[in-house]
Protein backbone atom coordinates (compact mmCIF):
# COMPACT_ATOMS: atom_id res chain seq x y z
CA UNK A 1 0.00 0.00 0.00
CA UNK A 2 1.22 3.49 -0.87
CA UNK A 3 1.20 5.84 2.11
CA UNK A 4 1.85 9.56 2.38
CA UNK A 5 3.42 10.54 5.70
CA UNK A 6 2.30 13.72 7.44
CA UNK A 7 4.68 14.83 10.18
CA UNK A 8 3.13 17.22 12.75
CA UNK A 9 4.91 20.34 13.99
CA UNK A 10 5.73 18.78 17.38
CA UNK A 11 7.41 15.80 15.76
CA UNK A 12 9.20 17.83 13.12
CA UNK A 13 10.69 20.32 15.58
CA UNK A 14 11.14 18.34 18.78
CA UNK A 15 10.80 14.57 18.23
CA UNK A 16 12.12 13.78 14.73
CA UNK A 17 13.08 10.24 15.74
CA UNK A 18 9.37 9.39 15.89
CA UNK A 19 9.05 10.32 12.23
CA UNK A 20 11.82 7.91 11.27
CA UNK A 21 10.36 5.20 13.50
CA UNK A 22 6.91 5.41 11.94
CA UNK A 23 8.54 4.90 8.53
CA UNK A 24 10.42 1.90 9.93
CA UNK A 25 7.22 0.27 11.18
CA UNK A 26 5.14 1.06 8.09
CA UNK A 27 7.81 -0.29 5.74
CA UNK A 28 8.10 -3.44 7.81
CA UNK A 29 4.33 -3.79 7.42
CA UNK A 30 4.79 -3.72 3.65
CA UNK A 31 3.90 -0.10 2.89
CA UNK A 32 5.65 2.19 0.42
CA UNK A 33 6.04 5.46 2.29
CA UNK A 34 6.44 8.84 0.62
CA UNK A 35 7.13 12.19 2.26
CA UNK A 36 6.31 15.51 0.61
CA UNK A 37 9.07 17.88 1.78
CA UNK A 38 6.87 20.88 0.95
CA UNK A 39 4.39 19.99 3.71
CA UNK A 40 3.94 22.33 6.67
CA UNK A 41 1.28 22.56 9.40
CA UNK A 42 -2.28 21.18 9.30
CA UNK A 43 -3.53 24.60 10.47
CA UNK A 44 -4.88 23.58 13.87
CA UNK A 45 -2.97 26.09 16.08
CA UNK A 46 -4.23 29.11 14.16
CA UNK A 47 -7.77 27.70 13.97
CA UNK A 48 -7.95 27.00 17.71
CA UNK A 49 -6.63 30.47 18.49
CA UNK A 50 -9.42 32.04 16.44
CA UNK A 51 -7.39 33.08 13.41
CA UNK A 52 -9.58 31.32 10.86
CA UNK A 53 -8.46 33.32 7.81
CA UNK A 54 -4.81 32.48 8.52
CA UNK A 55 -5.75 28.87 9.27
CA UNK A 56 -7.60 28.64 5.96
CA UNK A 57 -4.43 29.59 4.08
CA UNK A 58 -2.43 26.87 5.82
CA UNK A 59 -5.21 24.30 5.41
CA UNK A 60 -5.49 25.11 1.70
CA UNK A 61 -1.80 24.30 1.34
CA UNK A 62 -2.37 21.02 3.19
CA UNK A 63 -5.08 20.08 0.69
CA UNK A 64 -2.67 20.78 -2.16
CA UNK A 65 0.25 18.94 -0.58
CA UNK A 66 -1.84 15.81 -0.02
CA UNK A 67 -3.98 15.90 -3.15
CA UNK A 68 -3.16 12.36 -4.36
CA UNK A 69 -5.42 9.37 -3.68
CA UNK A 70 -3.01 7.71 -1.22
CA UNK A 71 -3.76 7.18 2.45
CA UNK A 72 -2.25 9.80 4.75
CA UNK A 73 -0.77 8.50 8.01
CA UNK A 74 0.31 10.72 10.88
CA UNK A 75 1.74 10.08 14.37
CA UNK A 76 -0.82 12.49 15.81
CA UNK A 77 -4.48 11.91 16.60
CA UNK A 78 -4.74 15.65 17.19
CA UNK A 79 -3.82 16.53 13.61
CA UNK A 80 -5.85 13.69 12.09
CA UNK A 81 -8.85 14.66 14.18
CA UNK A 82 -8.58 18.30 13.17
CA UNK A 83 -8.49 17.52 9.45
CA UNK A 84 -11.42 15.12 9.74
CA UNK A 85 -13.66 17.19 11.95
CA UNK A 86 -12.92 20.85 11.25
CA UNK A 87 -11.81 21.22 7.63
CA UNK A 88 -15.46 20.73 6.63
CA UNK A 89 -16.48 23.66 8.82
CA UNK A 90 -13.63 25.86 7.62
CA UNK A 91 -14.31 25.18 3.92
CA UNK A 92 -18.11 24.90 4.10
CA UNK A 93 -19.83 25.85 0.81
CA UNK A 94 -16.47 26.40 -0.88
CA UNK A 95 -15.01 25.22 -4.18
CA UNK A 96 -12.89 22.60 -2.38
CA UNK A 97 -15.83 20.97 -0.59
CA UNK A 98 -15.32 17.63 -2.37
CA UNK A 99 -11.55 17.66 -1.76
CA UNK A 100 -12.22 18.16 1.94
CA UNK A 101 -14.67 15.24 2.04
CA UNK A 102 -12.10 13.06 0.27
CA UNK A 103 -9.13 13.92 2.48
CA UNK A 104 -11.13 13.40 5.66
CA UNK A 105 -11.61 9.78 4.59
CA UNK A 106 -7.94 9.28 3.69
CA UNK A 107 -6.17 10.57 6.81
CA UNK A 108 -5.45 8.19 9.68
CA UNK A 109 -3.70 8.27 13.02
CA UNK A 110 -0.85 5.73 12.98
CA UNK A 111 -2.28 3.09 15.35
CA UNK A 112 -5.74 3.09 13.77
CA UNK A 113 -4.15 2.73 10.32
CA UNK A 114 -2.14 -0.27 11.48
CA UNK A 115 -5.12 -2.06 13.04
CA UNK A 116 -8.12 -0.91 10.98
CA UNK A 117 -6.60 -0.61 7.50
CA UNK A 118 -3.57 -2.92 7.45
CA UNK A 119 -5.20 -5.38 9.88
CA UNK A 120 -1.88 -5.76 11.74
CA UNK A 121 -1.55 -5.78 15.52
CA UNK A 122 1.82 -7.54 15.93
CA UNK A 123 4.90 -5.96 14.33
CA UNK A 124 7.45 -8.04 16.23
CA UNK A 125 8.42 -5.27 18.66
CA UNK A 126 9.99 -6.00 22.04
CA UNK A 127 10.31 -3.73 25.08
CA UNK A 128 10.84 -5.08 28.58
CA UNK A 129 9.03 -3.36 31.41
CA UNK A 130 5.68 -2.14 32.70
CA UNK A 131 3.63 0.43 30.82
CA UNK A 132 0.39 2.35 31.02
CA UNK A 133 -1.44 4.07 28.19
CA UNK A 134 -2.83 7.62 28.08
CA UNK A 135 -5.88 8.28 25.88
CA UNK A 136 -5.39 11.67 24.28
CA UNK A 137 -8.57 13.74 23.98
CA UNK A 138 -8.15 13.95 20.21
CA UNK A 139 -7.57 10.23 19.88
CA UNK A 140 -10.47 9.23 22.08
CA UNK A 141 -13.04 11.88 21.22
CA UNK A 142 -12.20 13.09 17.72
CA UNK A 143 -10.74 9.93 16.12
CA UNK A 144 -12.71 7.45 18.27
CA UNK A 145 -9.52 5.48 18.99
CA UNK A 146 -9.61 3.25 22.06
CA UNK A 147 -8.76 -0.39 21.36
CA UNK A 148 -6.28 0.08 18.49
CA UNK A 149 -3.21 1.23 20.45
CA UNK A 150 -3.92 -1.27 23.19
CA UNK A 151 -4.04 -4.14 20.69
CA UNK A 152 -0.66 -3.11 19.32
CA UNK A 153 0.91 -2.68 22.75
CA UNK A 154 -0.48 -5.99 24.02
CA UNK A 155 1.61 -7.77 21.35
CA UNK A 156 4.91 -6.07 22.28
CA UNK A 157 7.12 -8.81 23.71
CA UNK A 158 8.14 -8.22 27.32
CA UNK A 159 5.77 -5.27 27.85
CA UNK A 160 3.19 -5.51 30.63
CA UNK A 161 0.32 -3.07 30.08
CA UNK A 162 -1.75 -1.86 33.07
CA UNK A 163 -4.63 0.62 32.93
CA UNK A 164 -4.43 3.69 35.14
CA UNK A 165 -7.31 5.33 37.00
CA UNK A 166 -9.23 8.06 35.16
CA UNK A 167 -7.50 7.03 31.94
CA UNK A 168 -9.93 9.01 29.76
CA UNK A 169 -9.39 12.27 31.67
CA UNK A 170 -7.50 15.06 29.88
CA UNK A 171 -3.81 15.46 30.71
CA UNK A 172 -4.16 19.24 30.88
CA UNK A 173 -2.19 20.26 27.81
CA UNK A 174 -4.86 21.35 25.33
CA UNK A 175 -2.53 23.54 23.26
CA UNK A 176 -3.05 27.19 24.22
CA UNK A 177 -5.02 26.03 27.28
CA UNK A 178 -1.70 25.17 28.96
CA UNK A 179 -0.54 28.76 28.40
CA UNK A 180 -3.75 30.58 29.30
CA UNK A 181 -4.62 28.45 32.32
CA UNK A 182 -1.23 27.30 33.57
CA UNK A 183 -2.24 26.40 37.13
CA UNK A 184 -5.18 24.25 36.01
CA UNK A 185 -3.06 22.65 33.30
CA UNK A 186 -0.29 21.70 35.74
CA UNK A 187 -2.80 20.28 38.24
CA UNK A 188 -4.35 18.10 35.55
CA UNK A 189 -0.91 16.95 34.45
CA UNK A 190 -0.05 16.11 38.06
CA UNK A 191 -3.16 13.96 38.40
CA UNK A 192 -2.38 12.08 35.20
CA UNK A 193 1.25 11.42 36.18
CA UNK A 194 0.34 10.32 39.70
CA UNK A 195 -2.23 7.89 38.28
CA UNK A 196 0.40 6.52 35.91
CA UNK A 197 2.94 6.10 38.71
CA UNK A 198 0.36 4.25 40.83
CA UNK A 199 0.36 1.44 38.26
CA UNK A 200 4.08 0.88 38.78
CA UNK A 201 4.72 1.73 35.14
CA UNK A 202 8.17 2.34 33.67
CA UNK A 203 6.66 3.83 30.52
CA UNK A 204 3.76 6.21 29.85
CA UNK A 205 2.66 5.75 26.24
CA UNK A 206 0.33 7.70 23.96
CA UNK A 207 -0.47 8.53 20.34
CA UNK A 208 0.27 12.24 20.80
CA UNK A 209 3.60 13.90 21.53
CA UNK A 210 1.81 17.08 22.60
CA UNK A 211 0.33 15.28 25.62
CA UNK A 212 3.59 13.45 26.30
CA UNK A 213 5.66 16.65 26.17
CA UNK A 214 3.37 18.25 28.73
CA UNK A 215 3.52 15.23 31.03
CA UNK A 216 7.28 14.77 30.61
CA UNK A 217 7.79 18.35 31.76
CA UNK A 218 6.03 17.60 35.04
CA UNK A 219 7.84 14.25 35.40
CA UNK A 220 11.23 15.89 34.88
CA UNK A 221 10.41 18.70 37.31
CA UNK A 222 9.55 16.16 40.01
CA UNK A 223 12.45 13.86 39.19
CA UNK A 224 10.20 10.82 38.76
CA UNK A 225 11.51 7.62 37.22
CA UNK A 226 8.91 7.42 34.45
CA UNK A 227 9.61 7.66 30.72
CA UNK A 228 7.12 8.93 28.16
CA UNK A 229 7.09 7.19 24.77
CA UNK A 230 5.13 7.64 21.56
CA UNK A 231 3.51 4.40 20.40
CA UNK A 232 5.48 4.53 17.12
CA UNK A 233 8.74 4.57 19.09
CA UNK A 234 7.59 1.57 21.13
CA UNK A 235 6.66 -0.42 18.03
CA UNK A 236 10.03 0.32 16.43
CA UNK A 237 12.02 -1.26 19.27
CA UNK A 238 13.47 -4.74 19.60
CA UNK A 239 14.18 -5.61 15.97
Amino acid sequence: MNVQLFIPCFVDQLFPETGFNIIKVLEKAGCTVSYNTAQTCCGQPAFNAGFWDEAKSVCSKFLTDFSSSDCIVTPSASCAGFVRNYYGKLFENSSVHNEVKDISKRIFEFSEFMVQILKIDDVGAALKGKATYHDSCAGLRECKIKTEPRKLLSKVKGLQLTEMNDVETCCGFGGTFAVKFEAISVAMGEQKVENALATGADYLISTDHSCLMHLQGYIKHKGYNLKTMHIADVLATGY
